[in-house]
């Protein structure tokens, strides 16, 4: 009994090792692919754009905050949050939020709209709870703030550049994606752990 009680729990070992091996990975490449875009130009512009559907994007030099994550999502894992946005937002439209008057899904603009990312992450259990610890924010994570007491914000979290504990975020607040100390500078109002699956 004690033999295959030692085997059982070196199993769940070994399986739990390689869970957090796949999650350390997943976070690398959308850290990768969100510092790569703050090496790009990119003008910020939350005009309203129609795009392709699906992996429809705005032209590659615009975009604004949620662009950075959906481009990120999009180049790591060639996941189209456009596709699964929509999809859900199509099937559950009465638990999406109601901020735009709409009576429909739009798949030019409702992937790009930061409370819409919100309910979706949630909804597919990738919700972690806000805390201002900063050992609780790993590289991959996403953040949503509010900045300037009324606009939705996401960020990236990324490692700290400078080794320190805090970590920083990419994100685009106005002038292209950039990596920046601004983790706790705005009221934090989600935390997003969403591996695509």
């Amino acid at each position: 009994m004690r033999g295959l009680f030692s085997n059982s729990l070196a199993a769940l070992l070994v399986t739990l090792a390689v869970a957090q091996g796949q999650e350390a990975g997943w976070a690398a490449r959308l850290v990768e692919t969100a510092l790569a875009q703050t090496k790009e130009t990119v003008r910020y512009d939350p005009a309203y754009v129609r795009i392709p559907y699906p992996n429809g994007d705005v032209p590659e030099d615009t975009g604004v905050c949620t662009d950075v994550v959906i481009r990120a999502y999009r180049k790591a894992f060639q996941l189209d949050l456009q596709k699964m946005v929509h999809e859900d937002m199509k099937a559950n439209f009465s638990k999406y939020p109601k901020n735009w008057g709409l009576s429909r899904t739009d798949t030019n603009i409702d992937h790009r709209r930061v409370p819409n990312l919100q309910t979706f992450f949630k909804r597919k259990g990738a919700s972690l709870p806000v805390t201002d610890k900063p050992e609780d924010y790993q590289p991959g994570d996403l953040i949503t703030c509010t900045v300037a007491g009324r606009l939705p914000h996401i960020a990236i979290v990324v490692p700290p550049p400078d080794g320190g504990k805090v970590p920083w975020i990419v994100h685009n607040i106005g002038q292209g994606p950039k990596r920046e100390n601004r983790l706790f500078e705005f009221p934090l109002t989600g935390h997003y752990r969403f591996p695509g699956r």
